[in-house]
C-alpha cells in the first residue's frame, strides 16, 4: 500500500507538472477561478478528488471536494457526480445515526447546489436532478413522509411531460401509502392521480408503468364512490356545465364502478354537452351493468347512429340484439341480429341470438307450428355453431347444448304422419320470428 501510495503521489507532481505548463490566463480556464493561480490550484484539487475517490479514501476525497465546490461549484459537473457518491459511501460507513444524518445533509446540499450551477443543463439538468434527489430522499430519510412526497413532487414538476414514467409512480405510490396512514386526503390522491395520468401517454412504452399507478389508486381506498361522490357534488354545483370536470367525475366515477343514481346522473349531463359514439357506449355499458337495459339499448342506438365503420356496426348491433335478449324485446334482438348477419355472414354471435328468438317465439306460439318453429332454431344454431369455433368461445358451449334442447322439441312422428309430411320435405315456418322460413321436416 505504501508503494501504491508513492507510486500515486509521483502521478499526481506529474499532473501539476504539466498543469504549471499550461497557459491558464486563457479565457477557456475562466470556470476554474478568478486568477491564473486559484485556476491552477483548483484544477490539481480536480484531479486529486478523483483520485482520493478512486483510492476509496472518501475522507481525503471529501476535501479537495469542498474545495472545488467552495471556489468554482460551476466548473465541472463531474464534482457533483463524484460528491454525491462520496458522501452516499460516508453514509454506509457511518458510526452513529447523527454522523449518517450530517453525511445525508451533505448529500442532499450537493443535489441542491448542483441544480444551482447546472440546473439548466440541456440532458441533466433541473429535472434529472431533481428526480435523482428524490430518490435520495425516498432512500436515506423514508420516515419523513413530506419530505418524500416534496422531493418527488419538485421533480415531477421540473420534469412536466417528460417525467420518468418510474418517478411518477414511485411519487404516487407513497402518496398512496400516506393517505391510508391518513396524512393525505382523499381530494388529494383524486386530484394528483387526475393531474398525473396523462403523463403516461397513449402508447404501449410506459403501458406497464401505468398499471402500477392505476393499481396504487385503487388499492389505496381515495376512490370510493363515497368519496367520488362528496368531492364533485360540492364542485359540480359550483361549476355545473364545466365539460372538463364532468369528464373527470364520469372517468373517475367509473373505474370505482359507482351505481348510484348521481354518477348516472352525472355521466348523462356530460353525454348532453358533448356527445359522441364513445361516451354512448360509455353509458350503454353504465346502465346495462345497472340493469338499466332499456337505456342502455337508447345509447347503443345512439352510437350506432354516428358509426360509419361496418366492422364497429356490426359489433353495435350484436350487442343491441344481446342486450334486447336479455331484456326478453325479442323483436328487437332478432333484427338486430339480422342487421348484423347482413353485415357478416359469419357472424356466429348474431346467428346465436337469432336461433334463440326463434326458440323463445316457437314456445310462445303453442301446438304443432310451435314445434315446428324448432327445426329453423335448430337450422340457426347449428350456424351459431359453426362460426362460433375461434370467435367466441364463451358461446360455443351453449350453443351445443341448445341443439340438444332444441331437437327435443321437434314435432313427433306420429304428429308429422298426421299431416302427411314426411322427413327430409320441406316446410315453411307459420309463426313467430321464423315465420316464412323454409327448413327441413325431422321428426324426433
Amino acid at each position: 500500500m505504501k508503494t501504491f501510495k508513492i507510486l500515486l503521489s509521483t502521478a499526481l507532481m506529474a499532473v501539476a507538472t504539466v498543469s504549471m505548463a499550461q497557459d491558464f490566463s486563457d479565457p477557456k480556464y475562466a470556470k476554474w477561478g478568478d486568477t491564473p493561480e486559484a485556476r491552477e490550484k483548483n484544477m490539481i484539487a480536480s484531479n486529486y478528488l478523483k483520485e482520493e475517490y478512486k483510492m476509496k479514501d472518501y475522507n481525503r476525497a471529501a476535501y479537495y471536494l469542498q474545495q472545488i465546490l467552495n471556489n468554482c461549484p460551476a466548473a465541472t459537473m463531474s464534482a457533483y457526480q463524484y460528491g454525491a457518491n462520496i458522501y452516499k459511501k460516508k453514509i454506509d460507513q457511518a458510526d452513529t445515526d447523527e454522523q449518517k444524518k450530517v453525511f445525508i445533509d451533505s448529500l442532499l446540499w450537493i443535489y441542491d447546489l448542483r441544480l444551482q450551477h447546472f440546473g439548466s443543463h440541456p440532458k441533466r439538468g433541473a429535472a434529472y436532478i431533481l428526480d435523482r434527489k428524490a430518490r435520495e430522499v425516498l432512500t436515506y430519510m423514508p420516515e419523513n413522509r413530506q419530505a418524500v412526497r416534496d422531493a418527488f413532487k419538485a421533480a415531477i414538476e421540473a420534469g412536466q411531460e417528460n417525467s420518468d414514467p418510474e418517478t411518477v409512480v414511485a411519487y404516487f405510490s407513497n402518496l398512496c401509502d400516506d393517505y391510508k396512514n391518513d396524512m393525505v386526503s382523499p381530494d388529494e390522491i383524486i386530484a394528483e392521480y387526475d393531474r398525473l395520468s396523462p403523463l403516461f401517454g397513449t402508447g404501449e412504452e410506459n403501458a406497464e408503468f401505468k398499471q402500477q399507478f392505476d393499481a396504487a389508486f385503487g388499492l389505496s381506498g381515495a376512490a370510493s364512490c363515497e368519496n367520488l361522490e362528496k368531492l364533485y357534488r360540492g364542485r359540480l354545483a359550483a361549476n355545473p356545465d364545466d365539460e372538463n370536470l364532468l369528464a373527470q367525475a364520469v372517468s373517475l366515477m367509473s373505474r370505482a364502478n359507482c351505481e348510484s343514481d348521481y354518477y348516472f346522473e352525472v355521466a348523462e349531463k356530460y353525454y348532453a354537452i358533448k356527445p359522441s359514439s364513445e361516451n354512448a357506449m360509455f353509458l350503454a355499458q353504465a346502465f346495462q351493468n345497472k340493469g338499466d337495459y332499456e337505456r342502455a339499448v337508447k345509447y347503443l342506438n345512439e352510437a350506432l347512429a354516428t358509426e360509419k365503420d361496418p366492422a364497429e356496426m356490426e359489433k353495435l348491433q350484436v350487442r343491441i340484439a344481446l342486450v334486447e335478449l336479455v331484456s326478453n324485446h325479442i323483436t328487437g334482438a332478432f333484427a338486430a341480429a339480422r342487421k348484423a348477419v347482413e353485415l357478416n355472414a359469419e357472424n356466429g354471435l348474431a346467428y346465436f341470438v337469432m336461433a334463440q328468438c326463434h326458440a323463445i317465439s316457437a314456445g310462445q306460439c303453442g301446438g304443432f307450428e310451435g314445434q315446428a318453429a324448432y327445426w329453423a332454431a335448430y337450422d340457426t344454431m347449428s350456424k351459431a355453431v359453426k362460426y362460433l369455433e375461434g370467435q367466441d368461445e364463451g358461446y360455443l358451449e351453449q350453443a351445443k347444448q341448445s341443439l340438444s334442447a332444441y331437437s327435443y322439441r321437434f314435432p313427433t312422428k306420429e304428429e308429422c304422419f298426421m299431416r302427411d309430411m314426411a322427413a327430409g320435405s320441406s316446410y315453411k315456418v307459420q309463426c313467430g320470428t321464423a315465420a316464412g322460413v323454409i327448413t327441413t321436416v325431422r321428426p324426433r
